[in-house]
């Protein structure tokens, strides 16, 4: 049974992947921009006189460097072993810096935020779902449902920009844009660290907002359906205490999904946050790929895209993995 749960699930994982960046490879491939020429151009633009064998000389050189050498199977295959070796080359834009370096430097960002963002909004979304079902006639718990059915349709960007006007432009209560404040050395110490929560405040806040109604909806109707239960039916009429109902038959059975749920949207974590680091010029993954596609940054651009498609993979094939031992319904088949 093990083995019929097991093997599918890896060889879909490795499927995935070698598609994924598969599709890495061939997709920028097709553009009709061509990096190599197009760094020649600007450097030409500058004003540099290069006579026609330095020019091919550097072509190959760039060409080298960007795993452009050679027939299409060449670099396929070029491709592979520079994949294999951890080897994404050098960024056009921050020439001779490897890929992998701005990845490295960018990651720690994201996934600070992002998993700040998701375990406030899990824990706030669950416990006031729990309570709207708890307490159905509680005037409370109605407004909240309320306020936060209201807000959840409101667009993410929106809600990003308003938080930006209120509390950074018309009162300056946070920073504006990125992580930290120059000056300010960075490090395990309290003034980096309290300077750290200050910019992240405003881009977690706006994330919390807008997915705490995902998780109270889920949490809603899950437990919504148990207090429908027989077992709960029974409970009650046994006269046992309301608290001890709620927590250990209600909460206790409703939570398993969310559960679940918090694991699955982990994976989705090194996919960044792209319109969140726009908005707040937050140096992550989302930020550096979109400074990265301004710059038309061929190798970075690939490079922050097998990170994600790896990263989510990964951790989505973990999950998968241990999904029968977050919710016993599930099955190893």
């Amino acid at each position: 049974m093990l083995k019929k749960y097991y093997i599918p699930r890896l060889i879909q994982y490795f499927t995935v992947l070698f598609i994924g960046v598969t599709l890495v490879f061939v997709i920028p491939r097709l553009l009709p921009s061509n990096p190599v020429e197009h760094q020649l151009s600007r450097m030409m633009a500058q004003g540099q006189y290069l006579d026609p064998s330095a020019i091919q000389a550097i072509r190959e050189t760039l060409e080298q460097l960007y795993g452009l050498k050679g027939g299409i199977f060449e670099q396929y295959v070029d491709y592979f072993k520079r994949l294999f070796t951890g080897d994404l080359g050098p960024s056009f834009t921050q020439f001779p810096t490897p890929v992998t370096t701005l990845i490295r430097q960018s990651l720690p960002w994201t996934l600070g935020l992002l998993l700040a963002s998701l375990s406030i909004s899990w824990i706030v979304g669950t416990v006031l779902g729990g309570i709207r079902v708890s307490f159905p006639r509680s005037k409370l718990a109605r407004l909240i449902e309320l306020l936060i059915m209201g807000v959840r349709p409101i667009p993410y960007y929106i809600v990003a920009l308003v938080l930006l006007i209120l509390f950074a432009f018309l009162w300056p209560i946070f920073p504006m844009s990125g992580g930290y404040r120059m000056g300010v050395k960075p490090g395990f110490n309290l003034p980096f660290i309290l300077d750290l929560l200050r910019h992240a405040f405003l881009p977690i806040l706006s994330m919390v907002i807008i997915e705490i109604g995902g998780w109270f909806l889920q949490m809603r109707n899950v437990a919504s359906n148990i207090v429908e239960e027989d077992y709960v039916v029974y409970a009650e009429a046994s006269g046992l205490p309301k608290a001890k109902i709620i927590f250990m038959y209600i909460v206790r059975n409703a939570i398993i999904p969310q559960i679940t749920g918090f694991a699955l949207n982990i994976g989705f974590i090194f996919g960044g946050a792209l319109i969140t680091e726009i908005v707040f010029a937050y140096p992550g993954m989302g930020y550096l790929l979109y400074s990265a596609i301004l710059a038309g940054d061929y190798n970075l651009i690939m490079g922050i895209n097998i990170f994600s498609i790896v990263g989510v993979s990964t951790a989505m094939l973990i999950v998968d993995l241990i999904y029968p031992l977050l919710d016993p319904r599930v099955r190893y088949q």
